[in-house]
């Protein structure tokens, strides 16, 4: 398989890192605006990998990448704001897409905090049957999260459960950073758009809704000695992927944020900091989002200031195949110390940029397949779970007492 990786941050690194460390794929294109990111990106990765400098706001631009390398897969790696013009790129070119965020959501224009207006990923859903006609598929929203905790709710559906009350994606960690008082350990630009936007709660027979941001604070306990952490809702693709492929009575997403940084976020939107509209400061015009953006330092050169770990997994409860209620949860950790040694790449990055290396692993061997446009739950869970067990990141499950019992 011949890949094409667009965009060079901490994600695409990564991805660079892994792929040639695991000896994967016949040749990999780096791509980014800053074609000296995209160099770096590749460092000693080998002759199989080959850097450009890409305009991804540019359709042409993207197919003319496509069909000169001869890929046949490409990997979204930038923020969401160049989904659209990857995904139909892909499209034109007659390539295999992936991505790791999916297509912006725009808040309802009258009552955000109660109804959904456009929500993620509905752009490129309103595509799907034009990619299935054409026998093309879009893997979308395949990092961790979304990506593996969706793979973890289709292996519960089918595996552990006769009934599902709720999928609850649960992410939170203990990775400090030495240094920063404040320092996101990924991209500020969608931490900002997915943490300030209305959060999306699925239920059946009310479908989707919004609530407040960081609504529904709840204490949860992270293994492996992560412990206790406060998690709330926030925006993400798993409230709209998963219902559309299993069936369940609730899905949430709730990320453990902590009391200091919601204030941070609290403090950066009431002061319009988060907004995209250029505003005039003296002779230039510039985004807010991107002055913060631009103050804060690459969370792809934190590694060596963080430690600790970090934790992605799928909580859910129901009635399981005994008959009996029951509850678990299905997660995957990584320790910062162990990613940076092996891979150079820091814990939250690199476990992002892991599940699409191996989700393109499957769709080389045939392992998984499709059309039209479609999210990591719509697929067989097995030969994914069994490749990360295979790389040496194994996941894990641990039963709990369900709620009442």
């Amino acid at each position: 398989m011949r890949v094409l990786v667009i965009g060079a941050g901490g994600v695409g690194t990564a991805f660079a890192k892994t792929a040639a460390s695991w000896g994967l794929f016949e040749f990999v294109a780096m791509a980014d605006y800053d074609v000296g990111r995209a160099q770096r990106a590749i460092t000693g990765a080998g002759d199989r990998f080959a850097a450009f400098q890409l305009d991804a706001s540019n359709e042409e631009e993207v197919v003319g990448l496509i069909e000169g390398q001869r890929v046949d897969a490409v990997l979204n790696a930038l923020d969401p704001r160049f989904v659209m013009s990857v995904f139909n790129a892909a499209f034109a070119a007659g390539v295999t897409y992936l991505d790791m965020a999916m297509s912006l959501s725009r808040p309802h224009p009258t009552d955000p905090y109660r109804l959904p207006g456009v929500k993620l990923g509905d752009e490129q859903f309103a595509q799907a049957a034009q990619w299935e006609e054409r026998g093309l598929l879009a893997l979308c929203g395949i990092g961790v999260e979304p990506g593996l905790s969706d793979v973890f709710a289709r292996h519960a559906a089918d595996n552990m459960f006769s009934s599902i009350d709720e999928i609850g994606v649960r992410d939170g960690s203990d990775l400090e950073i030495e240094g920063y008082e404040f320092a996101p350990s990924f991209s500020i630009w969608t931490t900002l758009e997915e943490c300030l936007n209305p959060p999306v709660v699925w239920e059946k027979g009310k479908e989707w809704f919004t609530t407040d941001c960081f609504s529904e604070p709840e204490i949860f306990t992270f293994p492996a000695g992560i412990g206790p952490v406060e998690c709330v809702n926030v925006e993400h693709e798993e409230v709209l992927l998963i219902p559309r492929w299993i069936d369940a009575n609730r899905v949430t997403f709730k990320y453990g944020l902590g009391d200091e940084f919601i204030n941070v976020l609290a403090t950066i939107h009431k002061l319009g900091l988060d907004s995209t509209t250029p505003i005039r400061v003296g002779d230039v015009e510039v985004s807010p989002r991107d002055v913060v953006a631009g103050c804060l330092p690459d969370p792809a050169q934190l590694g060596d200031r963080m430690s600790g770990l970090t934790c992605a997994g799928t909580w859910v409860t129901g009635t399981g195949t005994d008959g009996r209620p029951r509850e678990v949860y299905l997660y995957h950790v990584v320790d910062n110390a162990w990613s940076m040694s092996e891979f150079d790449s820091q814990a939250v990055v690199w476990q992002t940029a892991m599940n699409p290396i191996m989700a393109l692993e499957l769709l080389d061997s045939g392992s998984w397949a499709g059309h039209g446009v479609i999210g990591p739950e719509a697929l067989p869970p097995g030969p994914y779970l069994d490749l990360l067990n295979a790389h040496g990141t194994p996941w894990y499950f641990e039963e709990r007492t369900p709620t009442g019992a």
